[in-house]
């Protein structure tokens, strides 16, 4: 059942609908539990639930389901366990070995009537996995202080930082906590951007400073001062200080702006090169994985230094650009001169107009000296011009 996650779900005329997030059981003493559905994700990252009775089929790739599919918003019961979410991890007894569940399994006992029939487990230091019945477990509704987190890892481990962070927000605050203790920095840093405010800060203070600092480091420096504008000042100021200098710096500067400005939103790390580049060069970075669409969809050319704050800004090539230009040629002859910049004051109804009128997906912008200082992109915009609780709102 832990592969489940993120499978396709398709209605009867084979239309995909959404996916698989978990999967809901009831836990009864004495008993195997029963399956009662799955919890469906469908746009805009709205959670429902799927009778296990409705669903026909469950393949590789696939779950297929038939009749109608409610769209009222799934909330779990006092009764009901999320299969990945909550048994995942947890320490059990089989006879009187203490082990690790990191897997169970579900079977069609009678028709539509699915019970989990087995459990995956490990002894935490020989790591040996082996698979018994669930009437060999005992431990399953004992209440643990700290459950672990390495199954549901592994379980998310194919799914994109937005995924991970919504199932994570549907979990209890316990259970949150010990997952983000478990990812690796890199890989937590990406979650927590496409977290609520709430949920990054409650994580953050669950962390240590230390730790929480190594975090902010890994995270873009505009998402970054974004978080640090939730917290006390206090705290900020900490983790600042046991930041990286290098790090740090540029946060440091953009928290010098109004949140709702140019300057409070845009990234300090945009695709900078000089113009004695070629455009074969400028490709090359554009390709890179970890760049958003957004930053790769144009590069900026300044003079030396090519790290914000630049030298003297000369503007943009996009990537349309060039494509069409031969490899050779240098991106100071790639230049569009009908961009103007904008400046860090500008308001985001000022911005968003701004990349309306030319059809932008990101805007330079400089400073009085004009110098480039970051790049505003239509992500960062949205994400500021939406209600606050956007990511936690799934019924709009």
């Amino acid at each position: 059942m832990a592969r489940l996650p993120g499978t396709p779900v398709f209605d009867p005329a084979g239309d995909q609908i959404g996916r698989v997030r978990d999967l809901v059981a009831g836990l009864r003493a004495g008993h195997r539990p029963t399956i009662h559905g799955l919890v469906v994700e469908v746009q805009p990252r709205r959670r429902v639930f799927l009778p296990i009775t409705r669903v026909r089929r469950i393949e590789a790739g696939a779950v297929v389901f038939s009749g109608r599919l409610n769209m009222r918003r799934f909330e779990q019961r006092a009764t009901e366990t999320l299969v990945v979410g909550q048994l995942l991890d947890l320490s059990v007894r089989v006879g009187g070995e203490q082990v690790t569940v990191y897997d169970v399994a579900m079977e069609e006992v009678k028709p539509s009537i699915w019970e989990i029939t087995k459990v995956a487990v490990y002894r935490r230091r020989r790591r040996d996995p082996r698979v018994v019945d669930w009437s060999e477990v005992t431990g399953f509704d004992t209440v643990q202080q700290d459950q672990g987190a390495a199954g549901l890892i592994e379980a998310f481990a194919s799914m994109r930082a937005a995924d991970v962070a919504s199932a994570l927000h549907h979990l209890p605050p316990k259970r949150r906590v010990e997952i983000a203790r478990a990812l690796d920095d890199e890989r937590l840093a990406d979650v927590l951007e496409e977290l609520p405010p709430d949920d990054q800060v409650g994580i953050l203070g669950r962390l240590g400073p230390e730790r929480s600092a190594r975090v902010l480091e890994e995270m873009g420096p505009d998402d970054a001062a974004d978080l640090l504008h939730e917290l006390p000042d206090e705290q900020a100021t900490e983790l600042l200080a046991l930041m990286e200098p290098g790090e740090a710096a540029p946060v440091r500067r953009l928290l010098t702006y109004p949140e709702d400005s140019a300057g409070g939103v845009m990234t300090s790390e945009p695709v900078i090169l000089p113009p004695s580049s070629t455009v074969a060069e400028a490709l090359a970075h554009i390709r890179q994985q970890d760049l958003s669409p957004a930053v790769a969809a144009q590069v900026f050319v300044s003079r030396p230094p090519t790290e914000t704050p630049t030298g003297i800004f000369l503007g943009v090539a996009h990537f349309q650009r060039l494509l069409r230009e031969p490899p050779s040629t240098l991106l100071g002859a790639a230049l569009d001169p009908s961009i103007d910049p904008i400046r860090p004051d500008f308001t985001l109804i000022e911005v968003t107009s701004y990349l309306a009128n030319y059809n932008l997906v990101a805007a330079p912008v400089v400073d009085e000296l004009g110098r480039l200082v970051g790049a505003v992109t239509v992500d960062d915009v949205l994400d500021h011009l939406l209600p606050e609780d956007w990511r936690e709102r799934d019924d709009t």
